[in-house]
């Protein structure tokens, strides 16, 4: 099968799912795993894809995503051009992520591997789950997806999830939506234990500390006075796709260090028996 993800989750998430050597393109935004990547064809960024790129792979089956605003105008496109594709599930929990394996497994009928897979998903979560009703203290958390204006998830977005697997509470899971628009005035106010920065689509290396320590009366709150506060590599969490384990290791070491595992770099719990 010649499959083509128009954007970096779906390609996660046909990896998982052990159809990385079925990908004959990919949008340019994908970036794991690097090395399977390297001489697929690039179709452009997932906001404006180039669908004479993707009709001239002949594939039989686009992995397409209306996860961000905007993607919806490819979906009309490959509708327009007769061109076979499925839209992959938007999630909003951990557990959705876990079910997109056994939908692409589906919709391929590659449907053995995404089981395993699956599987294995969810042992990890209900391990996380375990450890987390052994934390006594929970540690109020603050996630920062945009800084100017501030975003941040609310309730129903998996960062809520993920901070409870790591014995943490995400301090805007009050607001019901799944992305929150605030202001520094409501985070000072809230004054978090741990402040993590995930500005979406930046690498860690180019998020500029110096925005944040500039705001009103930052040393004086909780985090930045206790040296918690960590800029995080974006993708293990803010792409809907199984790499969120990743993220759910790193910040569970954070919070509480003496209660779960070490946080080893380059280790994937989906590819760790």
């Amino acid at each position: 099968m010649r499959l083509v993800s128009i954007c970096p989750s779906n390609t996660e998430l046909a990896t998982y799912a052990g159809l990385v050597d079925h990908l004959v393109g990919v949008d340019n935004y994908s970036d794991w795993p690097s090395d399977k990547l390297t001489n697929l064809e690039r179709v452009g960024p997932d906001l404006n894809i180039n669908m004479d790129k993707v009709e001239a792979l002949n594939p039989d089956l686009v992995l397409a995503s209306e996860t961000v605003p905007g993607m919806e105008k490819n979906i009309k496109e490959l509708k327009k051009r007769g061109l076979p594709y499925v839209i992959v599930p938007t999630p909003k929990t951990l557990s959705d992520i876990g079910s997109q394996l056994i939908w692409i497994g589906e919709k391929t009928g590659y449907k053995e591997k995404s089981l395993k897979a699956h599987k294995t998903f969810n042992y990890w979560i209900n391990y996380y789950k375990g450890l987390s009703n052994s934390v006594e203290e929970k540690k109020t958390i603050y996630w920062e997806w945009w800084a100017k204006p501030i975003f941040t998830p609310g309730h129903s977005n998996w960062l809520t999830e993920m901070s409870e697997l790591a014995g943490g509470i995400n301090i805007f899971a009050d607001h019901p939506q799944s992305s929150v628009k605030t202001t520094w005035e409501d985070v000072y106010k809230r004054n978090p234990d741990v402040m993590a920065i995930i500005w979406v689509g930046v690498h860690k290396e180019k998020v500029n500390r110096k925005v944040l320590e500039k705001r009103p009366d930052w040393q004086s709150l909780k985090a930045p006075t206790s040296n918690n506060v960590y800029i995080l590599d974006e993708p293990f969490f803010c792409r809907p796709s199984p790499r969120l384990l990743i993220g759910l290791m790193q910040i569970a070491n954070i919070l509480h260090p003496h209660i779960y595992p070490t946080f080893v770099e380059g280790v994937d719990p989906m590819f760790t028996d």
